[in-house]
């Protein structure tokens, strides 16, 4: 299943998964090595959420099955956006969510069953201080998709909900 895509941003070379390929930011072998620094996030207000790169990137690769990756591009927006509870109780429970897909991958199924509680917990907290949509997002569609993804015992990820803005 291929989603849209939301920005133009090339993909990583690979899809790292711990201890199977070598670590994108600390291996020089790591598809993104030589990148440096990271350079500040800018924080986003939700409604302006279609004008931040690393939330769609983020999106994007979560979608493509850049899981570390998407976890990485959201890191820096969560770090940025604690001044607002919501958004960060959305970014964390996106970044609990891809991490508990990227368990599957690991064969790790506790951490995936522990990351998407954690996960849809956060996501449903905004549910209920915000509403169903937030940032792009139908936050209920999303959660009941992956809590049932989670509960049939998924062998691969590639069939875990994709998320799709509006």
């Amino acid at each position: 299943m291929s989603a849209q895509r939301y920005t133009t941003q090339a993909f990583p070379s690979y899809a790292f998964v711990p201890g199977e390929a070598p670590h994108p930011t600390r291996d020089p072998r790591g598809h993104s090595y030589s990148e440096g620094p990271e350079s500040a996030v800018p924080s986003v207000e939700p409604e302006n959420w279609k004008s931040s790169a690393d939330y769609l990137f983020g999106v994007d690769l979560y979608n493509a099955g850049f899981l570390w990756e998407a976890h990485e591009a959201w890191e820096g927006l969560w770090h940025v956006s604690k001044h607002d509870k919501v958004q960060a109780q959305f970014i964390q429970g996106l970044i609990q969510c891809t991490a508990g897909c990227l368990k599957i991958r690991m064969d790790q199924k506790r951490g995936m069953q522990k990351l998407f509680s954690a996960g849809i917990g956060r996501l449903q907290s905004v549910v209920k201080d915000f509403g169903p949509y937030y940032m792009g997002l139908d936050i209920v569609e999303f959660t009941d998709a992956l809590q049932e993804f989670g509960e049939g015992d998924p062998p691969v990820v590639e069939d875990r909900p994709r998320l799709e803005l509006q």
